[in-house]
């Protein structure tokens, strides 16, 4: 049989019809198993909370952060600048967490001193108002104990909650000093200096 132009023309419509069939046998079972995967996303967001503890060393007319030395200039009462030997004198510190801090605290206290105060020894404890006086001391709860030297602080903490709600500031605390003179020198200067340093708790 002779293999004429019409006859390749015709067996190479066939081809074509047989392959074009397979292309769409292709495309069709592409698409059933498509429909057998699904998916499903989940993302997880992550916020840090805040937190600042504030001072004030003038019975909250005025509360800031002092967190480099010499800090907040304490307010001691008379006779802090004319000491002689049975001299007492005190002083108020109140700290609070500041507002926007979304956990409570623990309050740690470390002291240090320019090594020039010898023969004074001191008192902390915390007391119900910014009244610093022994009365007050008498009914507060110690931190330090009377007699301990100036420069150094005991084991003691205390606590401060966070504001509620947060964006109002937590409830102050309030720190009365009493510093006492024993055998000190004639025109004797040095200073201390308390660090209190707070650690976030779970809420």
């Amino acid at each position: 049989m002779t293999d004429t132009t019409e006859t390749r023309r015709q067996r190479g419509r066939k081809v074509a019809a047989i392959l074009a069939g397979g292309l769409v046998l292709g495309v069709g079972t592409m698409a059933t198993l498509a429909a057998w995967n699904d998916t499903e996303v989940a993302t997880g967001t992550f916020t840090a909370g805040r937190f600042n503890m504030e001072g004030s060393a003038d019975k909250g007319a005025n509360w800031g952060d002092h967190t480099t030395s010499p800090g907040a200039a304490l307010s001691f009462s008379t006779p802090f600048n004319n000491l002689q030997p049975g001299s007492t004198v005190y002083s108020t510190y109140q700290v609070r967490l500041a507002a926007n801090t979304t956990n409570n605290a623990t309050v740690a206290l470390s002291a240090s001193s320019d090594g020039s105060v010898a023969g004074l020894t001191y008192q902390l404890a915390t007391v119900a108002t910014a009244t610093c006086d022994d009365a007050a001391l008498a009914a507060g709860t110690n931190l330090v104990p009377a007699g301990t030297t100036i420069g150094s602080a005991s084991a003691s903490t205390f606590t401060l909650s966070k504001g509620t709600p947060t964006t109002s500031a937590g409830a102050t605390v309030n720190l009365c000093f009493k510093v006492t003179a024993g055998a000190i020198t004639q025109g004797q200067t040095g200073s201390g200096t308390w660090t209190f340093t707070a650690t976030s708790t779970a809420s």
